[in-house]
């Protein structure tokens, strides 16, 4: 089996390099062309058997240099075959535009994105004077918006000056009358809070007083019924209950009993004797 690259040639016993001479092939006449792959540049129809061709479709191409150029930059134009019919398509590079442009063979497909208010096709400059004209009305929105959140913000600082200055006069005016307004204050809070004790105060004797009813009619329903008497004190007035000082309701922590005295257990001595101490 031979080697499929080769990396020595065979040579004939009778050759001679001196016979090979080297030609020059005649310039070739005319734009320059040259084979290359490439992507259908846009969607196009065939004319000749209506077959569509999406944008992204690979071809083997001839490119083609004209004599025409923008400014500097010179047009090419590419030939394709047609897949359905071999039909010959030809395109142009559009470098003022940054586009291609149909030439013949093909009629390019709308597209939609492309399309301007009008109903026509728009070129790159006219897409991007009316991005530019979109923009300059989205600016305009928002320093409306801006002015809105502005004027918002500056009624809300006069509100609150003109609340500080009413506060200003008030306690200037209050001054000039021989009052202090911080001693006013604490007296109003003072005698609040003087009322509420007393109020508080009051509500407890009465609630002592109705518990001391109420035993003293649990006692007279009980002599009534023939038991004897539990206990020898004289039921309180209403005079001496008002005179009492009120209930506290402090919380009285009990001193905890040892559970061994409760049971009779007494504590044997010590059976160990401390020499240390003698």
């Amino acid at each position: 089996m031979s080697e499929r690259k080769v990396l020595t040639k065979y040579f004939p016993p009778d050759f001679d390099p001196s016979k090979i001479t080297r030609s020059r092939a005649p310039k070739q006449a005319g734009p320059k062309v040259q084979t290359v792959r490439l992507m259908a540049p846009f969607p196009m129809k065939c004319t000749a058997c209506g077959e569509y061709i999406y944008k992204g479709r690979k071809f083997n191409a001839r490119k083609e240099t004209t004599e025409k150029k923008y400014y500097s930059i010179p047009i090419f134009r590419f030939y394709i075959r047609c897949t359905r019919c071999s039909g010959e398509i030809t395109f142009l590079t559009d470098p003022k535009n940054m586009d291609y442009e149909c030439e013949r063979g093909a009629k390019r497909n709308t597209e939609p994105w492309r399309m301007n208010g009008g109903g026509k096709q728009e070129t790159d400059e006219e897409r991007l004077d009316r991005l530019e004209r979109e923009e300059e009305e989205k600016n305009a929105m928002e320093e409306l918006e801006t002015k809105t959140l502005d004027a918002k913000r500056e009624m809300a600082v006069a509100d609150a000056l003109d609340e500080i200055r009413t506060r200003n006069a008030r306690n200037a005016r209050m001054e000039n009358n021989g009052t202090d307004t911080t001693a006013t204050v604490r007296e109003s809070i003072d005698k609040e809070k003087a009322q509420q004790d007393h109020e508080d105060e009051m509500a407890a004797r009465l609630a002592f007083m109705r518990h001391q009813e109420a035993l003293e009619e649990i006692i007279e329903d009980d002599h009534d019924g023939g038991m004897s008497e539990t206990s020898n004190a004289a039921p309180l007035s209403k005079e001496a209950a008002m005179e009492m000082p009120p209930p506290s309701f402090k919380r009285i922590v009990k001193k905890k009993k040892i559970a061994g005295s409760l049971l009779g257990v007494k504590k044997k001595p010590s059976l160990v004797v401390d020499y240390d101490s003698d």
